[in-house]
């Protein structure tokens, strides 16, 4: 046997008693197990007898199989069975049968194993039947001796679970909230078979309410399925203990939020795709959600022109809608939002990083200065860098690779290098007379036209002397080349002095464009910039000195200075925007990234590094990494605590010393429904008196929400149906809207529900005591004597004091409203010779009884209860005569008018 089938057998077992009936709900079977038990061959026979025509014998097979399936697993039991079909004609075996089976035809069925004993036996049907029924008796062989005990509620629950009652929980709900009653269909009581944790039965009203486990459907059931979640339950209910299975289908409300696997999705798209090409993302987000809940849309919350998202798919689909360019924009990163279309919807976001890939789709290009002039001396040896031609393509990788060459007609004296550009010397020009050559120069790319400048190459004459430029360093230098700081004010680099050879004059100048100029001091040359230096701009230059023959010609090598421009940390971090605004849902995810500033430096190397740090009130709450500049909350943010942060981003680079700036980041903090409306006291106790008008006010009960807008906003309704109260949400009371009646009901228990407006809504309860206060509204009702025309005879021989006779009364109202006295309003006739005690009601003799005292006298009593300010009081005649015979005392009437010495105006009743 299974662990679940022995809990429930075990748990649910019952001694079998001489006959056990019980009738199916809405059928009309009956089932009995009849005693004694009978044993054949040490085996245990239970009988189960069937009266009912319509049961067909399938269906009891159906049963017997069940039931051998539910305890046939244990070890100590083994089940066989054998089934008469009331047609197959079963051998009768030797064995005689006892005395106890005398009434049984017995067989032996085929099974599998020992056979197990079958019997069957015709029973007359006694119902509203027109014919006669034959039906059978099966039997049940058991070779288990410990067993002694059977389920009935089992064997119910197998033959007569036809009952079954569904309900719709919707998940998430608070504690105490009623989802269904099994009232409405079932008698009393009720009782849960199935235990739970999740609901409640009330085993005398038969409601069902919600525990402290809240359910949660994707907990519950985390596969989807087409029929819903469902929970299915047993219960036991009304004096036959009938069983009813409870199936509750547990709704889907939309509390998560469609998630991506990954935070970032990469997407490569060509550059030169057609507008309205569409591309599907393999990262899709889910939703645990069912339903619509679970349905998720997608769009893009970063403005793009290049990019949309199909917000009709079911899946991230990318549409392309204007051209690219990546030697415009490389990349783009967009903010790409998953929806789903609950109510309110739920988001989820990924980082959507697409990247343009390169295409061939520009040339090379010479820059509009690239014609160039260059001079050489005649005696230059072969090998002679000439000049370097440089052309770009905006391309990446192969395709931007360019060579270079010459056109046809390019004289054979230069060699063009295809890769680099470089044009040499390429043959002997040693010349005593200026010459000039054209070179064609062309750049070719993959699959372009090649495109050409000119290079116009100028031979110098070969002198026999030339000058000598000797240089000395003033400024700091290493390996003949100048080493200068940026932002630094002119001064003298160097001294340059021209010796010249004999009979040959000129001046010495600097050729090119360069910042810096040659002033002469005394026969020689003071170099020095013409402006101070900056790095950013230009970081490094070549300083060409030349000989002037006369201003007329430049001839002899050129002597050429190298400058490196050092870099000092004279430009400070600068944020691409000084103010960032980020809006941010509550209890947020710990980590969870905000927004991303980023500063940039001009400078190089450690002086252009720039991190990110927070100002000091920003920490334990807020956090940026130093490198990146992600800004992110350490904590879950509560708005009801604190509502907008501003926090000041400070970006520093690692110059020395440092420089930095700083933006300001303001947070505002979105609310979410996160609070439960709260009742100002943990319960309310209210005084009204019974008389209080319709609508009037009982008390006022208040609630309040820590939230905003329609999370915040509160209404309260009687949760328990009473007609007598009703909740005013604009005056914040509760208002009687029936007539109350102390002497009927004098308290009321109401339980009040505040709920929120937010989505799932939120929810508290709070329970309202009401006691209702007497007024004197009730009457003294007079039950001795219960008549006017009472009588009572009293002897003459009484003594004075005797107690004659007793006034009794009662009065509905409570307190003083209910405190009775008694009082003798009137006598007939005059001058009463009875007393009254205002307290008990006794009437006793106030003096002696005279001849004359003999006759009929006639008391009217008033009973008149404390009520303030006007008591009420009630009156009754008591007749009493005075005789010595002992026969009956008769009065036909009472006075229709009063004396004139009994008070007027008094109500007299009959």
């Amino acid at each position: 046997m299974t662990s679940t089938a022995r809990t429930m057998v075990l748990g649910m077992q019952t001694t079998l008693k001489n006959t056990l009936r019980f009738r199916c709900r809405n059928r009309e079977d009956e089932f009995s197990f009849a005693s004694p038990i009978l044993w054949r061959n040490d085996r245990r026979i239970i009988m189960v007898h069937i009266f009912d025509p319509f049961v067909s014998a399938a269906a009891v097979e159906t049963f017997l199989k069940q039931f051998v399936n539910i305890t046939g697993g244990h070890k100590d039991m083994r089940d066989e069975l054998g089934f008469w079909n009331g047609r197959r004609q079963f051998q009768v075996p030797a064995a005689v049968p006892s005395a106890e089976e005398s009434d049984i035809s017995s067989a032996v069925a085929p099974s599998i194993g020992r056979p197990a004993l079958v019997m069957c036996r015709v029973v007359q049907h006694q119902r509203r039947m027109a014919r006669r029924q034959n039906h059978c008796q099966w039997a049940l062989g058991v070779r288990w001796e410990r067993w002694q005990k059977l389920s009935i509620i089992m064997i119910r629950g197998i033959l007569c679970m036809t009952s079954e009652i569904q309900l719709e929980v919707q998940e998430e709900l608070e504690e105490g909230i009623g989802v269904g009653t099994l009232a409405s269909d079932f008698l009393p009581p009720y009782k849960y078979l199935t235990p739970d944790d999740y609901f409640r039965l009330d085993s005398v009203t038969g409601d069902l309410y919600m525990t402290a486990h809240r359910m949660d459907r994707e907990s519950l059931c985390p596969r989807k399925d087409p029929e819903g979640c469902l929970r299915k339950y047993v219960a036991i209910i009304g004096p036959e203990e009938n069983i009813v299975q409870v199936t509750v289908k547990v709704q889907d409300i939309n509390d998560n939020a469609p998630i991506f696997y990954a935070s970032e999705i990469h997407l490569s798209v060509p550059e030169d795709v057609a507008v309205g090409v569409t591309f599907a993302l393999d990262d899709s987000a889910s939703d645990a959600d069912e339903g619509i809940n679970g349905e998720v849309w997608y769009k893009l919350d970063t403005e793009s022109s290049f990019f949309v998202v199909n917000e009709k798919e079911t899946s991230p689909v990318v549409v392309v809608q204007k051209e690219l360019d990546r030697e415009t924009q490389s990349s783009h990163q967009l903010i790409l939002l998953a929806i789903d279309r609950g109510s309110p919807p739920q988001t989820g976001t990924a980082t959507l990083v697409v990247e343009v890939k390169d295409v061939d789709d520009n040339c090379p290009t010479f820059s509009p200065n690239s014609p160039q002039t260059v001079s050489i001396p005649g005696n230059s040896p072969i090998g002679t860098v000439v000049t370097r031609v440089i052309a770009t393509d905006a391309d990446l990788g192969t395709n931007a690779m360019i060579t270079y060459s010459f056109d046809a007609r390019t004289s054979d004296k230069f060699y063009m290098d295809q890769d680099s550009g470089h044009i040499t010397l390429s043959g002997i020009i040693n010349t005593d007379v200026p010459l000039k050559y054209i070179l064609r120069v062309l750049a070719n790319g993959p699959f372009c036209p090649p495109v050409a400048t000119q290079v116009t190459v100028s031979v110098l004459p070969v002198v026999s002397e030339q000058p000598v430029i000797k240089i000395k360093f003033i400024a700091e230098h290493r390996n003949q080349t100048l080493l200068l700081q940026e932002n630094k004010p002119p001064t003298v680099l160097a001294v340059l002095e021209l010796t010249k050879a004999s009979g040959i004059t000129g001046t010495l100048s600097i050729e090119g464009d360069v910042p810096f100029l040659l002033k002469p001091h005394k026969g020689k040359y003071h170099l020095l910039p013409s402006s101070p230096l900056d790095f950013e701009q230009k970081h490094e230059y070549d300083i060409s000195l030349v000989y002037n023959d006369a201003g007329v010609s430049k001839f002899g090598p050129k002597t050429v200075i190298p400058v490196l421009v050092e870099d000092v940390n004279d430009n400070a971090p600068q944020f691409q925007q000084m103010q960032f605004k980020v809006e941010v849902l509550e209890n947020n995810q710990p980590g969870a990234p905000l927004v991303q500033v980023k500063a940039t430096d001009v400078d190089s190397l450690q002086n252009g590094k720039v991190v990110y740090r927070l100002s000091p009130d920003a920490e334990g709450l807020f956090g940026i990494d130093r490198m990146t500049g992600q800004l992110y909350a350490m904590v879950a943010l509560d708005r009801e605590h604190q509502e907008y942060y501003s926090i000041i981003v400070v970006a520093q680079d690692n110059g020395s010393p440092p420089l930095e700036a700083t933006a300001t980041v303001s947070i505002q903090v979105l609310d979410q429904n996160d609070n439960a409306p709260v009742f100002l006291s943990p319960s309310f106790i209210f005084f009204i008196p019974e008389n209080i008008p319709l609508l009037a006010r009982v008390g006022l009960v208040a609630a309040e929400d820590a939230d905003k807008g329609q999370n915040g906003k509160v209404e309260v309704h009687v949760l328990n149906g009473s007609s007598s109260f009703v909740m005013d949400n604009i005056q914040g009371t509760v208002r009687c809207t029936a007539e109350l009646d102390r002497e009927r009901q004098d308290r009321y228990e109401l339980w009040l529900l505040a709920r929120d407006w937010g989505r799932p809504s939120l929810s508290s309860t709070v329970k309202v005591t009401v006691f209702v206060e007497d007024v004197n509204d009730n009457y003294p009702h007079i039950i001795l004597p219960n008549s006017n025309l009472s009588c009572l005879t009293v002897s003459p021989d009484m003594t004075k004091g005797a107690t004659i006779t007793r006034i009794h009364a009662i009065d509905a109202d409570s307190g003083i409203n209910s405190d009775i006295s008694y009082h003798i309003g009137a006598c007939d006739p005059p001058n009463s010779l009875f007393s009254i005690d205002p307290h008990s009601g006794n009437i006793t003799l106030a003096q002696y009884l005279l001849l004359r005292d003999h006759g009929i006298h006639r008391l009217l009593i008033v009973v008149r209860d404390g009520g303030r300010p006007t008591p009420l009081e009630s009156t009754v005649w008591v007749n009493l005569l005075v005789n010595k015979s002992v026969e009956p005392c008769h009065v036909s009437d009472v006075p229709t008018v009063p004396p004139t010495f009994l008070p007027l105006k008094k109500d007299y009743k009959k």
